[in-house]
């Protein structure tokens, strides 16, 4: 009994006192290897190394699987794509190229000095220079004229259609239309998205000019813009006023901004359908907390659009903004639907003439300055093209 009542209770230690923490054991199980100078190794990884082997080996036996369902693709692309881009690039630096027999005079660069009025001929064919010629004007008209060595002024001839008319058109056409039909693709979109009555029905009728034949909607568009057409009747327009597109020799003097104002129509309203069907998808993509945000700010329908909807459409804009520019740059079917030809005065000038179109003539004629035209088109789409990506950065938003 006195040893009983000497004995006294120890107090308990920190390390009893202290709740098993379950994590940290699992941690040291794991870490068991780190002695002996081991690295430790993931649980997951051990437990599912046998696996992954396995799965990576099965893996790389299917690669040719995957390779064949992409033959198809791969094949259309490097024969219809690949190929010629790189072929357009070969014939663009070659000099008397002749596509038939495959022929040519060797490596050049004057098929892009040629394309950008800097290389002339002369009437026996001499290649001439921009700066070796002496420039005269005579009645208004610019004349150049180049020395020869027996001191004889021979006239040398340029071509001026893609400077003066088909690169100003486009640019002309790029920037007034992909502007444009942005901004009322987006405008019908959110109309659209806002209505319930009949919606599907407005989206099929918005979409039909879409599967349209653009050739075929030019001429619509030719006989409403003709000078007996509804357009002139709706604002009764008559006299010179009244010749948008059938301007042809003898008509008198026309303002120079009706063909292109009623090519501009055209391609505004050619290119909304696809525009609206983007725009449409991403607005449906749009989570609906986000106005309901907006309403309890009690913001209005302008500023809801402006700082909700735009910007969550931003990468739908961006993608649009892209494929409109490039698109724009190749136009060259609704000038031949609207007009049938590059001029609106009877074929004096080349008053409508687009780069593609350009293009397009000089594959009957010099194949050498058709693919020294593209290369230029191919490096101007890029430089646009980098400019956008490198402004998304900052206004983009995912």
């Amino acid at each position: 009994m006195e040893q009983a009542t000497q004995t006294q209770v120890k107090p308990a230690t920190p390390a009893e006192n202290t709740p098993i923490d379950s994590t940290e054991l699992h941690r040291n199980a794991l870490d068991r290897d780190t002695k002996g100078g081991k690295q430790p190794k993931s649980f997951f990884k051990r437990l599912f190394k046998g696996r992954e082997r396995v799965s990576a080996d099965a893996g790389e036996k299917n690669n040719w699987k995957a390779w064949l369902y992409l033959a198809p693709s791969l094949i259309l692309l490097a024969v219809f794509t690949f190929y010629p881009l790189i072929n357009t690039i070969v014939i663009a630096f070659l000099k008397d190229y002749n596509y038939v027999t495959q022929t040519n005079s060797g490596f050049t660069l004057d098929n892009f000095g040629t394309v950008l009025g800097l290389v002339g001929q002369t009437s026996s064919q001499t290649t001439v220079y921009l700066w070796q010629c002496t420039k005269q004007v005579t009645d208004g008209v610019t004349h150049y004229y180049f020395s020869t060595s027996s001191g004889v002024l021979t006239e040398v001839y340029f071509q001026t259609d893609v400077i003066k008319y088909a690169l100003p058109n486009t640019l002309l056409i790029t920037f007034i239309t992909v502007p444009i039909s942005i901004i009322i693709s987006l405008l019908i979109s959110i109309g659209l998205n806002s209505i319930k009555a009949f919606k599907k029905v407005l989206q099929t009728i918005f979409f039909v000019p879409y599967v349209t034949n653009a050739i075929a909607v030019g001429m619509v568009f030719a006989v409403l813009f003709d000078s007996k057409g509804i357009i002139n009747f709706v604002f009764g327009l008559s006299g010179n006023n009244s010749f948008w597109i059938d301007q042809g020799a003898g008509l008198g003097n026309k303002p120079a901004w009706m063909p292109m104002f009623a090519l501009c129509v055209y391609i505004v309203w050619h290119s909304l359908p696809f525009k609206i069907l983007i725009f449409l998808s991403g607005l449906q993509n749009i989570d609906k907390q986000y106005y309901d945000a907006a309403k309890i700010d009690c913001a209005g329908k302008w500023k809801t659009m402006m700082n909700v909807t735009v910007p969550l459409l931003s990468p739908q804009i961006l993608y649009i903004m892209i494929t409109s520019f490039i698109a724009s740059f190749k136009e060259y079917t609704s000038v031949v639907g609207l007009f049938g030809m590059p001029s609106t005065d009877g074929g004096g000038t080349k008053n409508m003439y687009t780069i593609v179109y350009y293009i397009y003539e000089q594959i009957k004629g010099n194949v050498g300055y058709g693919g020294a035209a593209a290369v230029l088109l191919f490096i101007i789409i890029m430089i646009f093209t980098a400019i956008q990506f490198q402004v998304s950065k900052k206004r983009v938003y995912y």
